[in-house]
Parts: structure tokens; C-alpha cells; sequence
């Protein structure tokens, strides 16, 4: 009796034994399960697209690099195609954000499906640069005569006019090429607007905007295909961005602005032309700092917005984007320098601080700004 007793006990011990593995390999799988699921729910690499400016492509490469050695669980890829492609994808949320060196119309705020938010994150330069094989000296250039060149009534490098600009300096005897974008740009809406303001032949006869009807020239996509164009052809001017002109080693003109200087872009003047709109900028931001009056203004200023909606549909992109920006505009700024751009005046930076704080999206059931 006291056998069977023993045997009956050893059996119950492993019959325990094994319901007590079970139960824990039951609890193990269960447990990774949740893990993985979770992971794949919400903790896995956040993916961030934006696409738009050429204008700020260099400086956008390189907050998208630095932000992204900070924060190794975000992608963020950045797509230059011109801001008009960018305010295309935006509208249609086949892109996170958009970026582009100009506002957005209020026709096309209209017609986006929810409230977009425009945050100037850099000022830059839009600059004539020129490719005249042996000729050394730095070219002025009046409003008058840039309307004039681009409307193809200066078709020879050395007429009166472009003489009259540049006093005591003998110029080439050689036809001109004019070279302007070809794709829908925010950089060429910055340059038509300006030579709307100083031109009213140019305001009537082709206005501004990011795909105008050019009188004459050769296109080029993207400031990177004007760049190569003027590069590549002799005898050729063309508007592009001033780290464009700079990076491929091109001169850039002196402009004459609203005070009577020839002034050349860096951060002072650009700076100096944002500096007067400060104060009369309107809540929504949408600014245009073209032919601003300062005696040290660079004439054909603008800033860079990167545009977004302001209720994000996931609420881990929102939480990103906003992080992302904030970033852009205070840390990010130092790198605006060495890439030929212009940082942010102090009073602009509270100013998109404001509009990102308003960035908002729904976290577990709850509305988070």
C-alpha cells in the first residue's frame, strides 16, 4: 500500500511539474506577443516625407542628417522637387510637410482639406549669377536692366544699359542667354515678385507667381538644373539661390536696392530686408520681403516656410514634427551660416515657435497641442 501511495505521489509531482512549464512557456509567448504587437502598434522607426524647395535643399539635407544622429527612431526624408510640387503633395497628404521659399495663396489654403500652418524656419537670397568665360570683374545690376534682361530687351552683354550699371569696365562683345526655371518654383515666385515691384512693364505684361510665362531663355529644373545650365553654357544669367552660385563656384551680382546701394547678399543684408516687415507681419506669417527699403537691404530676400497641417492625423508624426521644428529653428539655426543662409531674427523665432506649439493631434482619446 505504501508503494502505490509513493508511485501515485511521484506521478501527481510530474503531472505539476509539467502544467507548471506549460503555464510558463504559455506566459513567455504570451508576454513576447504583446512586445511584438506593441512594437508594430506604436514603437517602431517613425517615417517622416517632405518634399518641396530646392531653395532650402542643402540646409534641409543637413538639419535631416543632424536631427536624425539625435533621434536614431526617426526617418525623415526630404525630396527636393520645387515648391510648388511641395505645395501639391502637401494638399494632397501624400507628404508629412511641404517646404517652400514663398507663402501659399490664399486660393490655395482655400482649397486644402484642413488648416495649414506656414513656420519660417530660415531666411535666404535669391541671387543673379553669370558665366562670361575671362571676364573677372563683379557685375551691378540696376531694376531697371534686370526687368529689361528678362523680358529680352537686353539681348547683348555689352548694351548701354548693363554699361551704365558698371562705369569704367569694358564688357564682352557677346550675344546673352537668359536661363530661368522650368518647373513650378518658389524661388522663381520670390524673383517675379520682386521685378513686379520695380517693374511695372514686367507687372503687366507677365506678373508673378511660380510658373511664369518667361518671354524668352532657356529652362532648368530646379536651382540645381539653372546652376548647371549657366554653368555649362557661356554667356548666360540666370536666379538661383545664393548656396547654389556659391557651392558650384559662380559669381554673384551686386543689386541696386530701394535706397540706391549696390548691395551684395550675405546674412547682414539679408537680415537688414527682413528686419522691417518685423513688425507689420501678419498673424498668419505669410510675408513677402522683396525691395524692402533699408540702406543695407538685399533686395531679393525672402524666407523659407516649411508648411504643415496643423491637425496631424497620427499622432506620433505630430509629436515628431513638432519636435523636428522646434529643433530646425533654435539648434538648427547654426548650421544656416555656413551654407550661405540666413538665420532667423529672435523676434521671428518666438514668432514659429508660436505656430508649431499649435500643431495638434488625438493621443488615447485625448486632443494634444
Amino acid at each position: 500500500m505504501n508503494l502505490v501511495n509513493a508511485r501515485y505521489a511521484a506521478r501527481e509531482l510530474i503531472r505539476w511539474k509539467v502544467t507548471l512549464v506549460f503555464l510558463l512557456c504559455a506566459g513567455l509567448v504570451f508576454g513576447l506577443a504583446g512586445c511584438f504587437s506593441g512594437r508594430h502598434s506604436g514603437s517602431g522607426p517613425i517615417k517622416i516625407q517632405g518634399a518641396g524647395s530646392t531653395f532650402i535643399n542643402p540646409l534641409m539635407q543637413k538639419w535631416v542628417h543632424e536631427f536624425g544622429s539625435l533621434e536614431r527612431s526617426v526617418n525623415i526624408d526630404y525630396q527636393s522637387i520645387g515648391s510648388g510640387g511641395g505645395i501639391k503633395q502637401l494638399k494632397e497628404r501624400t507628404v508629412q510637410f511641404g517646404a517652400s521659399d514663398t507663402a501659399m495663396s490664399t486660393e490655395d489654403l482655400r482649397s486644402a482639406t484642413g488648416e495649414i500652418l506656414h513656420i519660417p524656419v530660415i531666411l535666404g537670397a535669391v541671387v543673379l549669377t553669370y558665366n562670361l568665360p575671362g571676364f573677372e570683374p563683379r557685375l551691378r545690376f540696376s531694376p531697371d536692366t534686370i526687368a529689361d534682361i528678362f523680358l529680352g530687351k537686353i539681348a547683348r552683354w555689352d548694351d548701354p544699359k548693363i554699361a551704365a550699371d558698371n562705369p569704367g569696365i569694358v564688357l564682352p562683345d557677346a550675344p546673352l542667354t537668359v536661363v530661368h526655371r522650368s518647373d513650378g518654383s518658389g524661388t522663381s515666385a520670390v524673383f517675379t515678385n520682386y521685378l513686379s515691384k520695380v517693374s511695372e512693364e514686367w507687372k503687366n505684361r507677365v506678373g508673378e507667381g511660380t510658373s511664369p510665362n518667361w518671354p524668352i531663355g532657356l529652362g532648368g529644373k530646379g536651382n540645381e538644373g539653372v546652376t548647371g545650365q549657366i554653368k555649362q553654357t557661356p554667356n548666360t544669367i540666370g536666379y538661383v539661390e545664393l548656396a547654389y552660385a556659391m557651392k558650384n563656384k559662380l559669381p554673384v551680382a551686386e543689386i541696386r536696392n530701394k535706397a540706391g546701394n549696390f548691395i551684395l547678399p550675405n546674412f547682414s543684408t539679408v537680415t537688414s530686408a527682413a528686419a522691417e516687415s518685423i513688425a507689420d507681419m501678419p498673424d498668419d506669417l505669410r510675408v513677402s520681403i522683396t525691395n524692402a527699403s533699408g540702406p543695407n537691404a538685399y533686395p531679393i530676400a525672402s524666407y523659407v516656410y516649411v508648411l504643415v497641417y496643423r491637425e496631424q492625423q497620427d499622432p506620433r508624426v505630430g509629436k515628431t514634427l513638432k519636435e523636428f521644428l522646434t529643433w530646425c529653428i533654435n539648434d538648427g539655426q547654426k548650421h544656416a551660416q555656413p551654407l550661405f543662409y540666413s538665420p532667423l531674427p529672435a523676434e521671428i523665432v518666438k514668432r514659429a515657435a508660436g505656430k508649431i506649439a499649435m500643431i495638434s493631434y488625438t493621443e488615447q482619446g485625448e486632443q494634444v497641442n
